[in-house]
């Protein structure tokens, strides 16, 4: 019975191995063992420089998913597939429930065709600048501006509250709480 196991792989290297995963499985007589090989991702809007870019960004970064019948030409088929680490419990790899791949599968569906935004600065949140003239400031977000990728801010100045514009999404960063300007 074919069922959903997590594999670990080395990071930026989980393209690589869904494609040998799925490109050997024939070749190695493990097509019938080796159902599908997912990489789960979503597209992400990022704004640099005023462009917005939308890139695949992977949900999970040094896993992939295998839905496959675990016998030992299976195991060993995958492990040895150039970039997997190991199975997400080593020698007696756990499959995944029914209900956590149903809950998987979904937020993959939910995010299919979607675009999320890559910052999520609202208006209230505390940052700090990590770039440009105000570097290390701390701030209360005052205006987002999405569609642009920028956010003006209020900082304390010599005691004085001074609104900074047009800081790009890049140049700020979540305030850890309990800071102070």
């Amino acid at each position: 019975m074919h069922k959903w196991y997590v594999v670990q792989v080395f990071t930026a290297q989980e393209k690589k191995v869904k494609k040998a995963l799925e490109d050997f499985r024939e070749s190695s007589g493990v097509l019938d063992l080796l159902e599908e090989v997912l990489l789960p991702t979503e597209n992400v809007l990022e704004v640099k420089k005023g462009e917005q870019k939308v890139s695949e960004k992977r949900i999970w970064p040094g896993y992939v998913l295998v839905k496959m019948e675990l016998t030992d030409e299976s195991w060993q088929y995958v492990k040895s597939t150039t970039g997997v680490i190991d199975f997400l419990g080593g020698e007696k790899p756990t499959a995944l429930s029914e209900r956590e791949v149903n809950e998987i599968l979904q937020d993959l569906e939910s995010k299919r065709g979607e675009v999320t935004q890559k910052h999520q600065f609202n208006v209230g949140d505390r940052v700090k600048i990590t770039d440009g003239v105000f570097v290390n400031f701390i701030g209360t977000v005052v205006e987002v501006f999405h569609d642009k990728g920028r956010l003006s801010a209020m900082v304390s100045i010599f005691g004085r509250d001074t609104r900074v514009d047009d800081l790009e999404f890049w140049q700020v960063e979540e305030a850890a709480v309990g800071t102070e300007g």
